[in-house]
């Protein structure tokens, strides 16, 4: 031991600090949750779900549902629907500039053949 110091002390005094602080984290997010409803929440749907006397084959599309959210099918479905009209839009987004290409041709047609004339 040199100057009085003891690296056993000095650890256990480190890792003291560091699991109070871990802790008080943990505290300080559950105090969060709680305060937020979500704890309350979340208890709420576990009951019903513990209450259902049919359980559901997917306990998350249950969750899921209680909490306001699409069921997995709804969401594949909509994912596929937002994928449609993707490409519906890039198609349109298409045909709409060949068509204000081809209005503008027109135009210079149009231009050019009004000047000829006079």
């Amino acid at each position: 031991m040199v100057l009085g110091w003891d690296p056993r002390s000095w650890n256990e005094k480190g890792f003291n600090s560091l699991r109070k602080d871990r802790e008080a984290k943990k505290e300080a997010f559950r105090k969060y949750l709680e305060s937020s409803g979500v704890l309350d929440t979340l208890t709420k749907v576990l009951v019903a779900l513990y209450e259902e006397n049919d359980k559901p084959s997917s306990a998350v599309e249950f969750v899921q549902q209680k909490l306001g959210g699409p069921s997995i099918s709804d969401y594949e479905k909509l994912k596929a629907e937002k994928l449609d009209l993707q490409l519906k839009y890039t198609e349109l987004l298409e045909t709409h500039k060949e068509t204000c290409r081809q209005l503008d041709e027109l135009k210079n047609l149009k231009n050019r053949s009004g000047n000829d004339g006079c």
